[in-house]
């Protein structure tokens, strides 16, 4: 059993007796990656990146590099959003211990939304709230978006932030 596997058993252990904000079942590690090739950023992704960025730079705090790997693991859990029709941080943990263990992450966090219409808007939500500004304004060295609409049109965001 490769380590990435015990990893996420151990993990699946020990948060299974907290509550969770999900009923759902652990994503399994190969649904986090998707090929990069298949990967190509988005308008609105780019520009919700540059307004992170440039919101960092406003406060003098250094900008963040994409990461296609972290683009990936984006991308699958808006993916799953998107599937079940509601936004979540479920799974996080599994995630989480991906990026640490194949991408080098000593940290990781995530910002995810649903609904807003454009890059502005939902980097302006992640603003007035604290815990998500937070997450933007953190100590991190790397960070990717992935932004996915629904059968009807609607937006949903997963942004996940790292420190390698």
């Amino acid at each position: 059993m490769n380590s990435f596997y015990k990893v996420t058993l151990v993990l699946l252990l020990l948060f299974s007796s907290l509550t969770s904000c999900t009923s759902e079942s652990i994503d399994d590690a190969d649904s986090l990656i998707i090929p990069e090739e298949t990967l190509v950023a988005k308008d609105i992704e780019v520009e919700i990146l540059s307004l992170i960025n440039q919101h960092r730079s406003n406060l003098g705090l250094s900008s963040l590099d994409d990461m296609s790997i972290i683009k990936s693991v984006a991308f699958s859990h808006t993916d799953y959003m998107v599937d079940v029709n509601q936004v979540s941080h479920a799974n996080f943990y599994t995630r989480s211990a991906y990026l640490k263990e194949n991408a080098g992450a000593q940290t990781v966090t995530e910002n995810v939304a649903y609904g807003y219409s454009s890059a502005e808007a939902v980097v302006n939500a992640w603003l007035r709230s604290d815990s998500h500004k937070e997450n933007l304004e953190g100590d991190f060295t790397n960070f990717d978006v992935s932004a996915e609409t629904n059968a009807d049109g609607r937006w949903y965001f997963t942004n996940i932030f790292i420190k390698i």
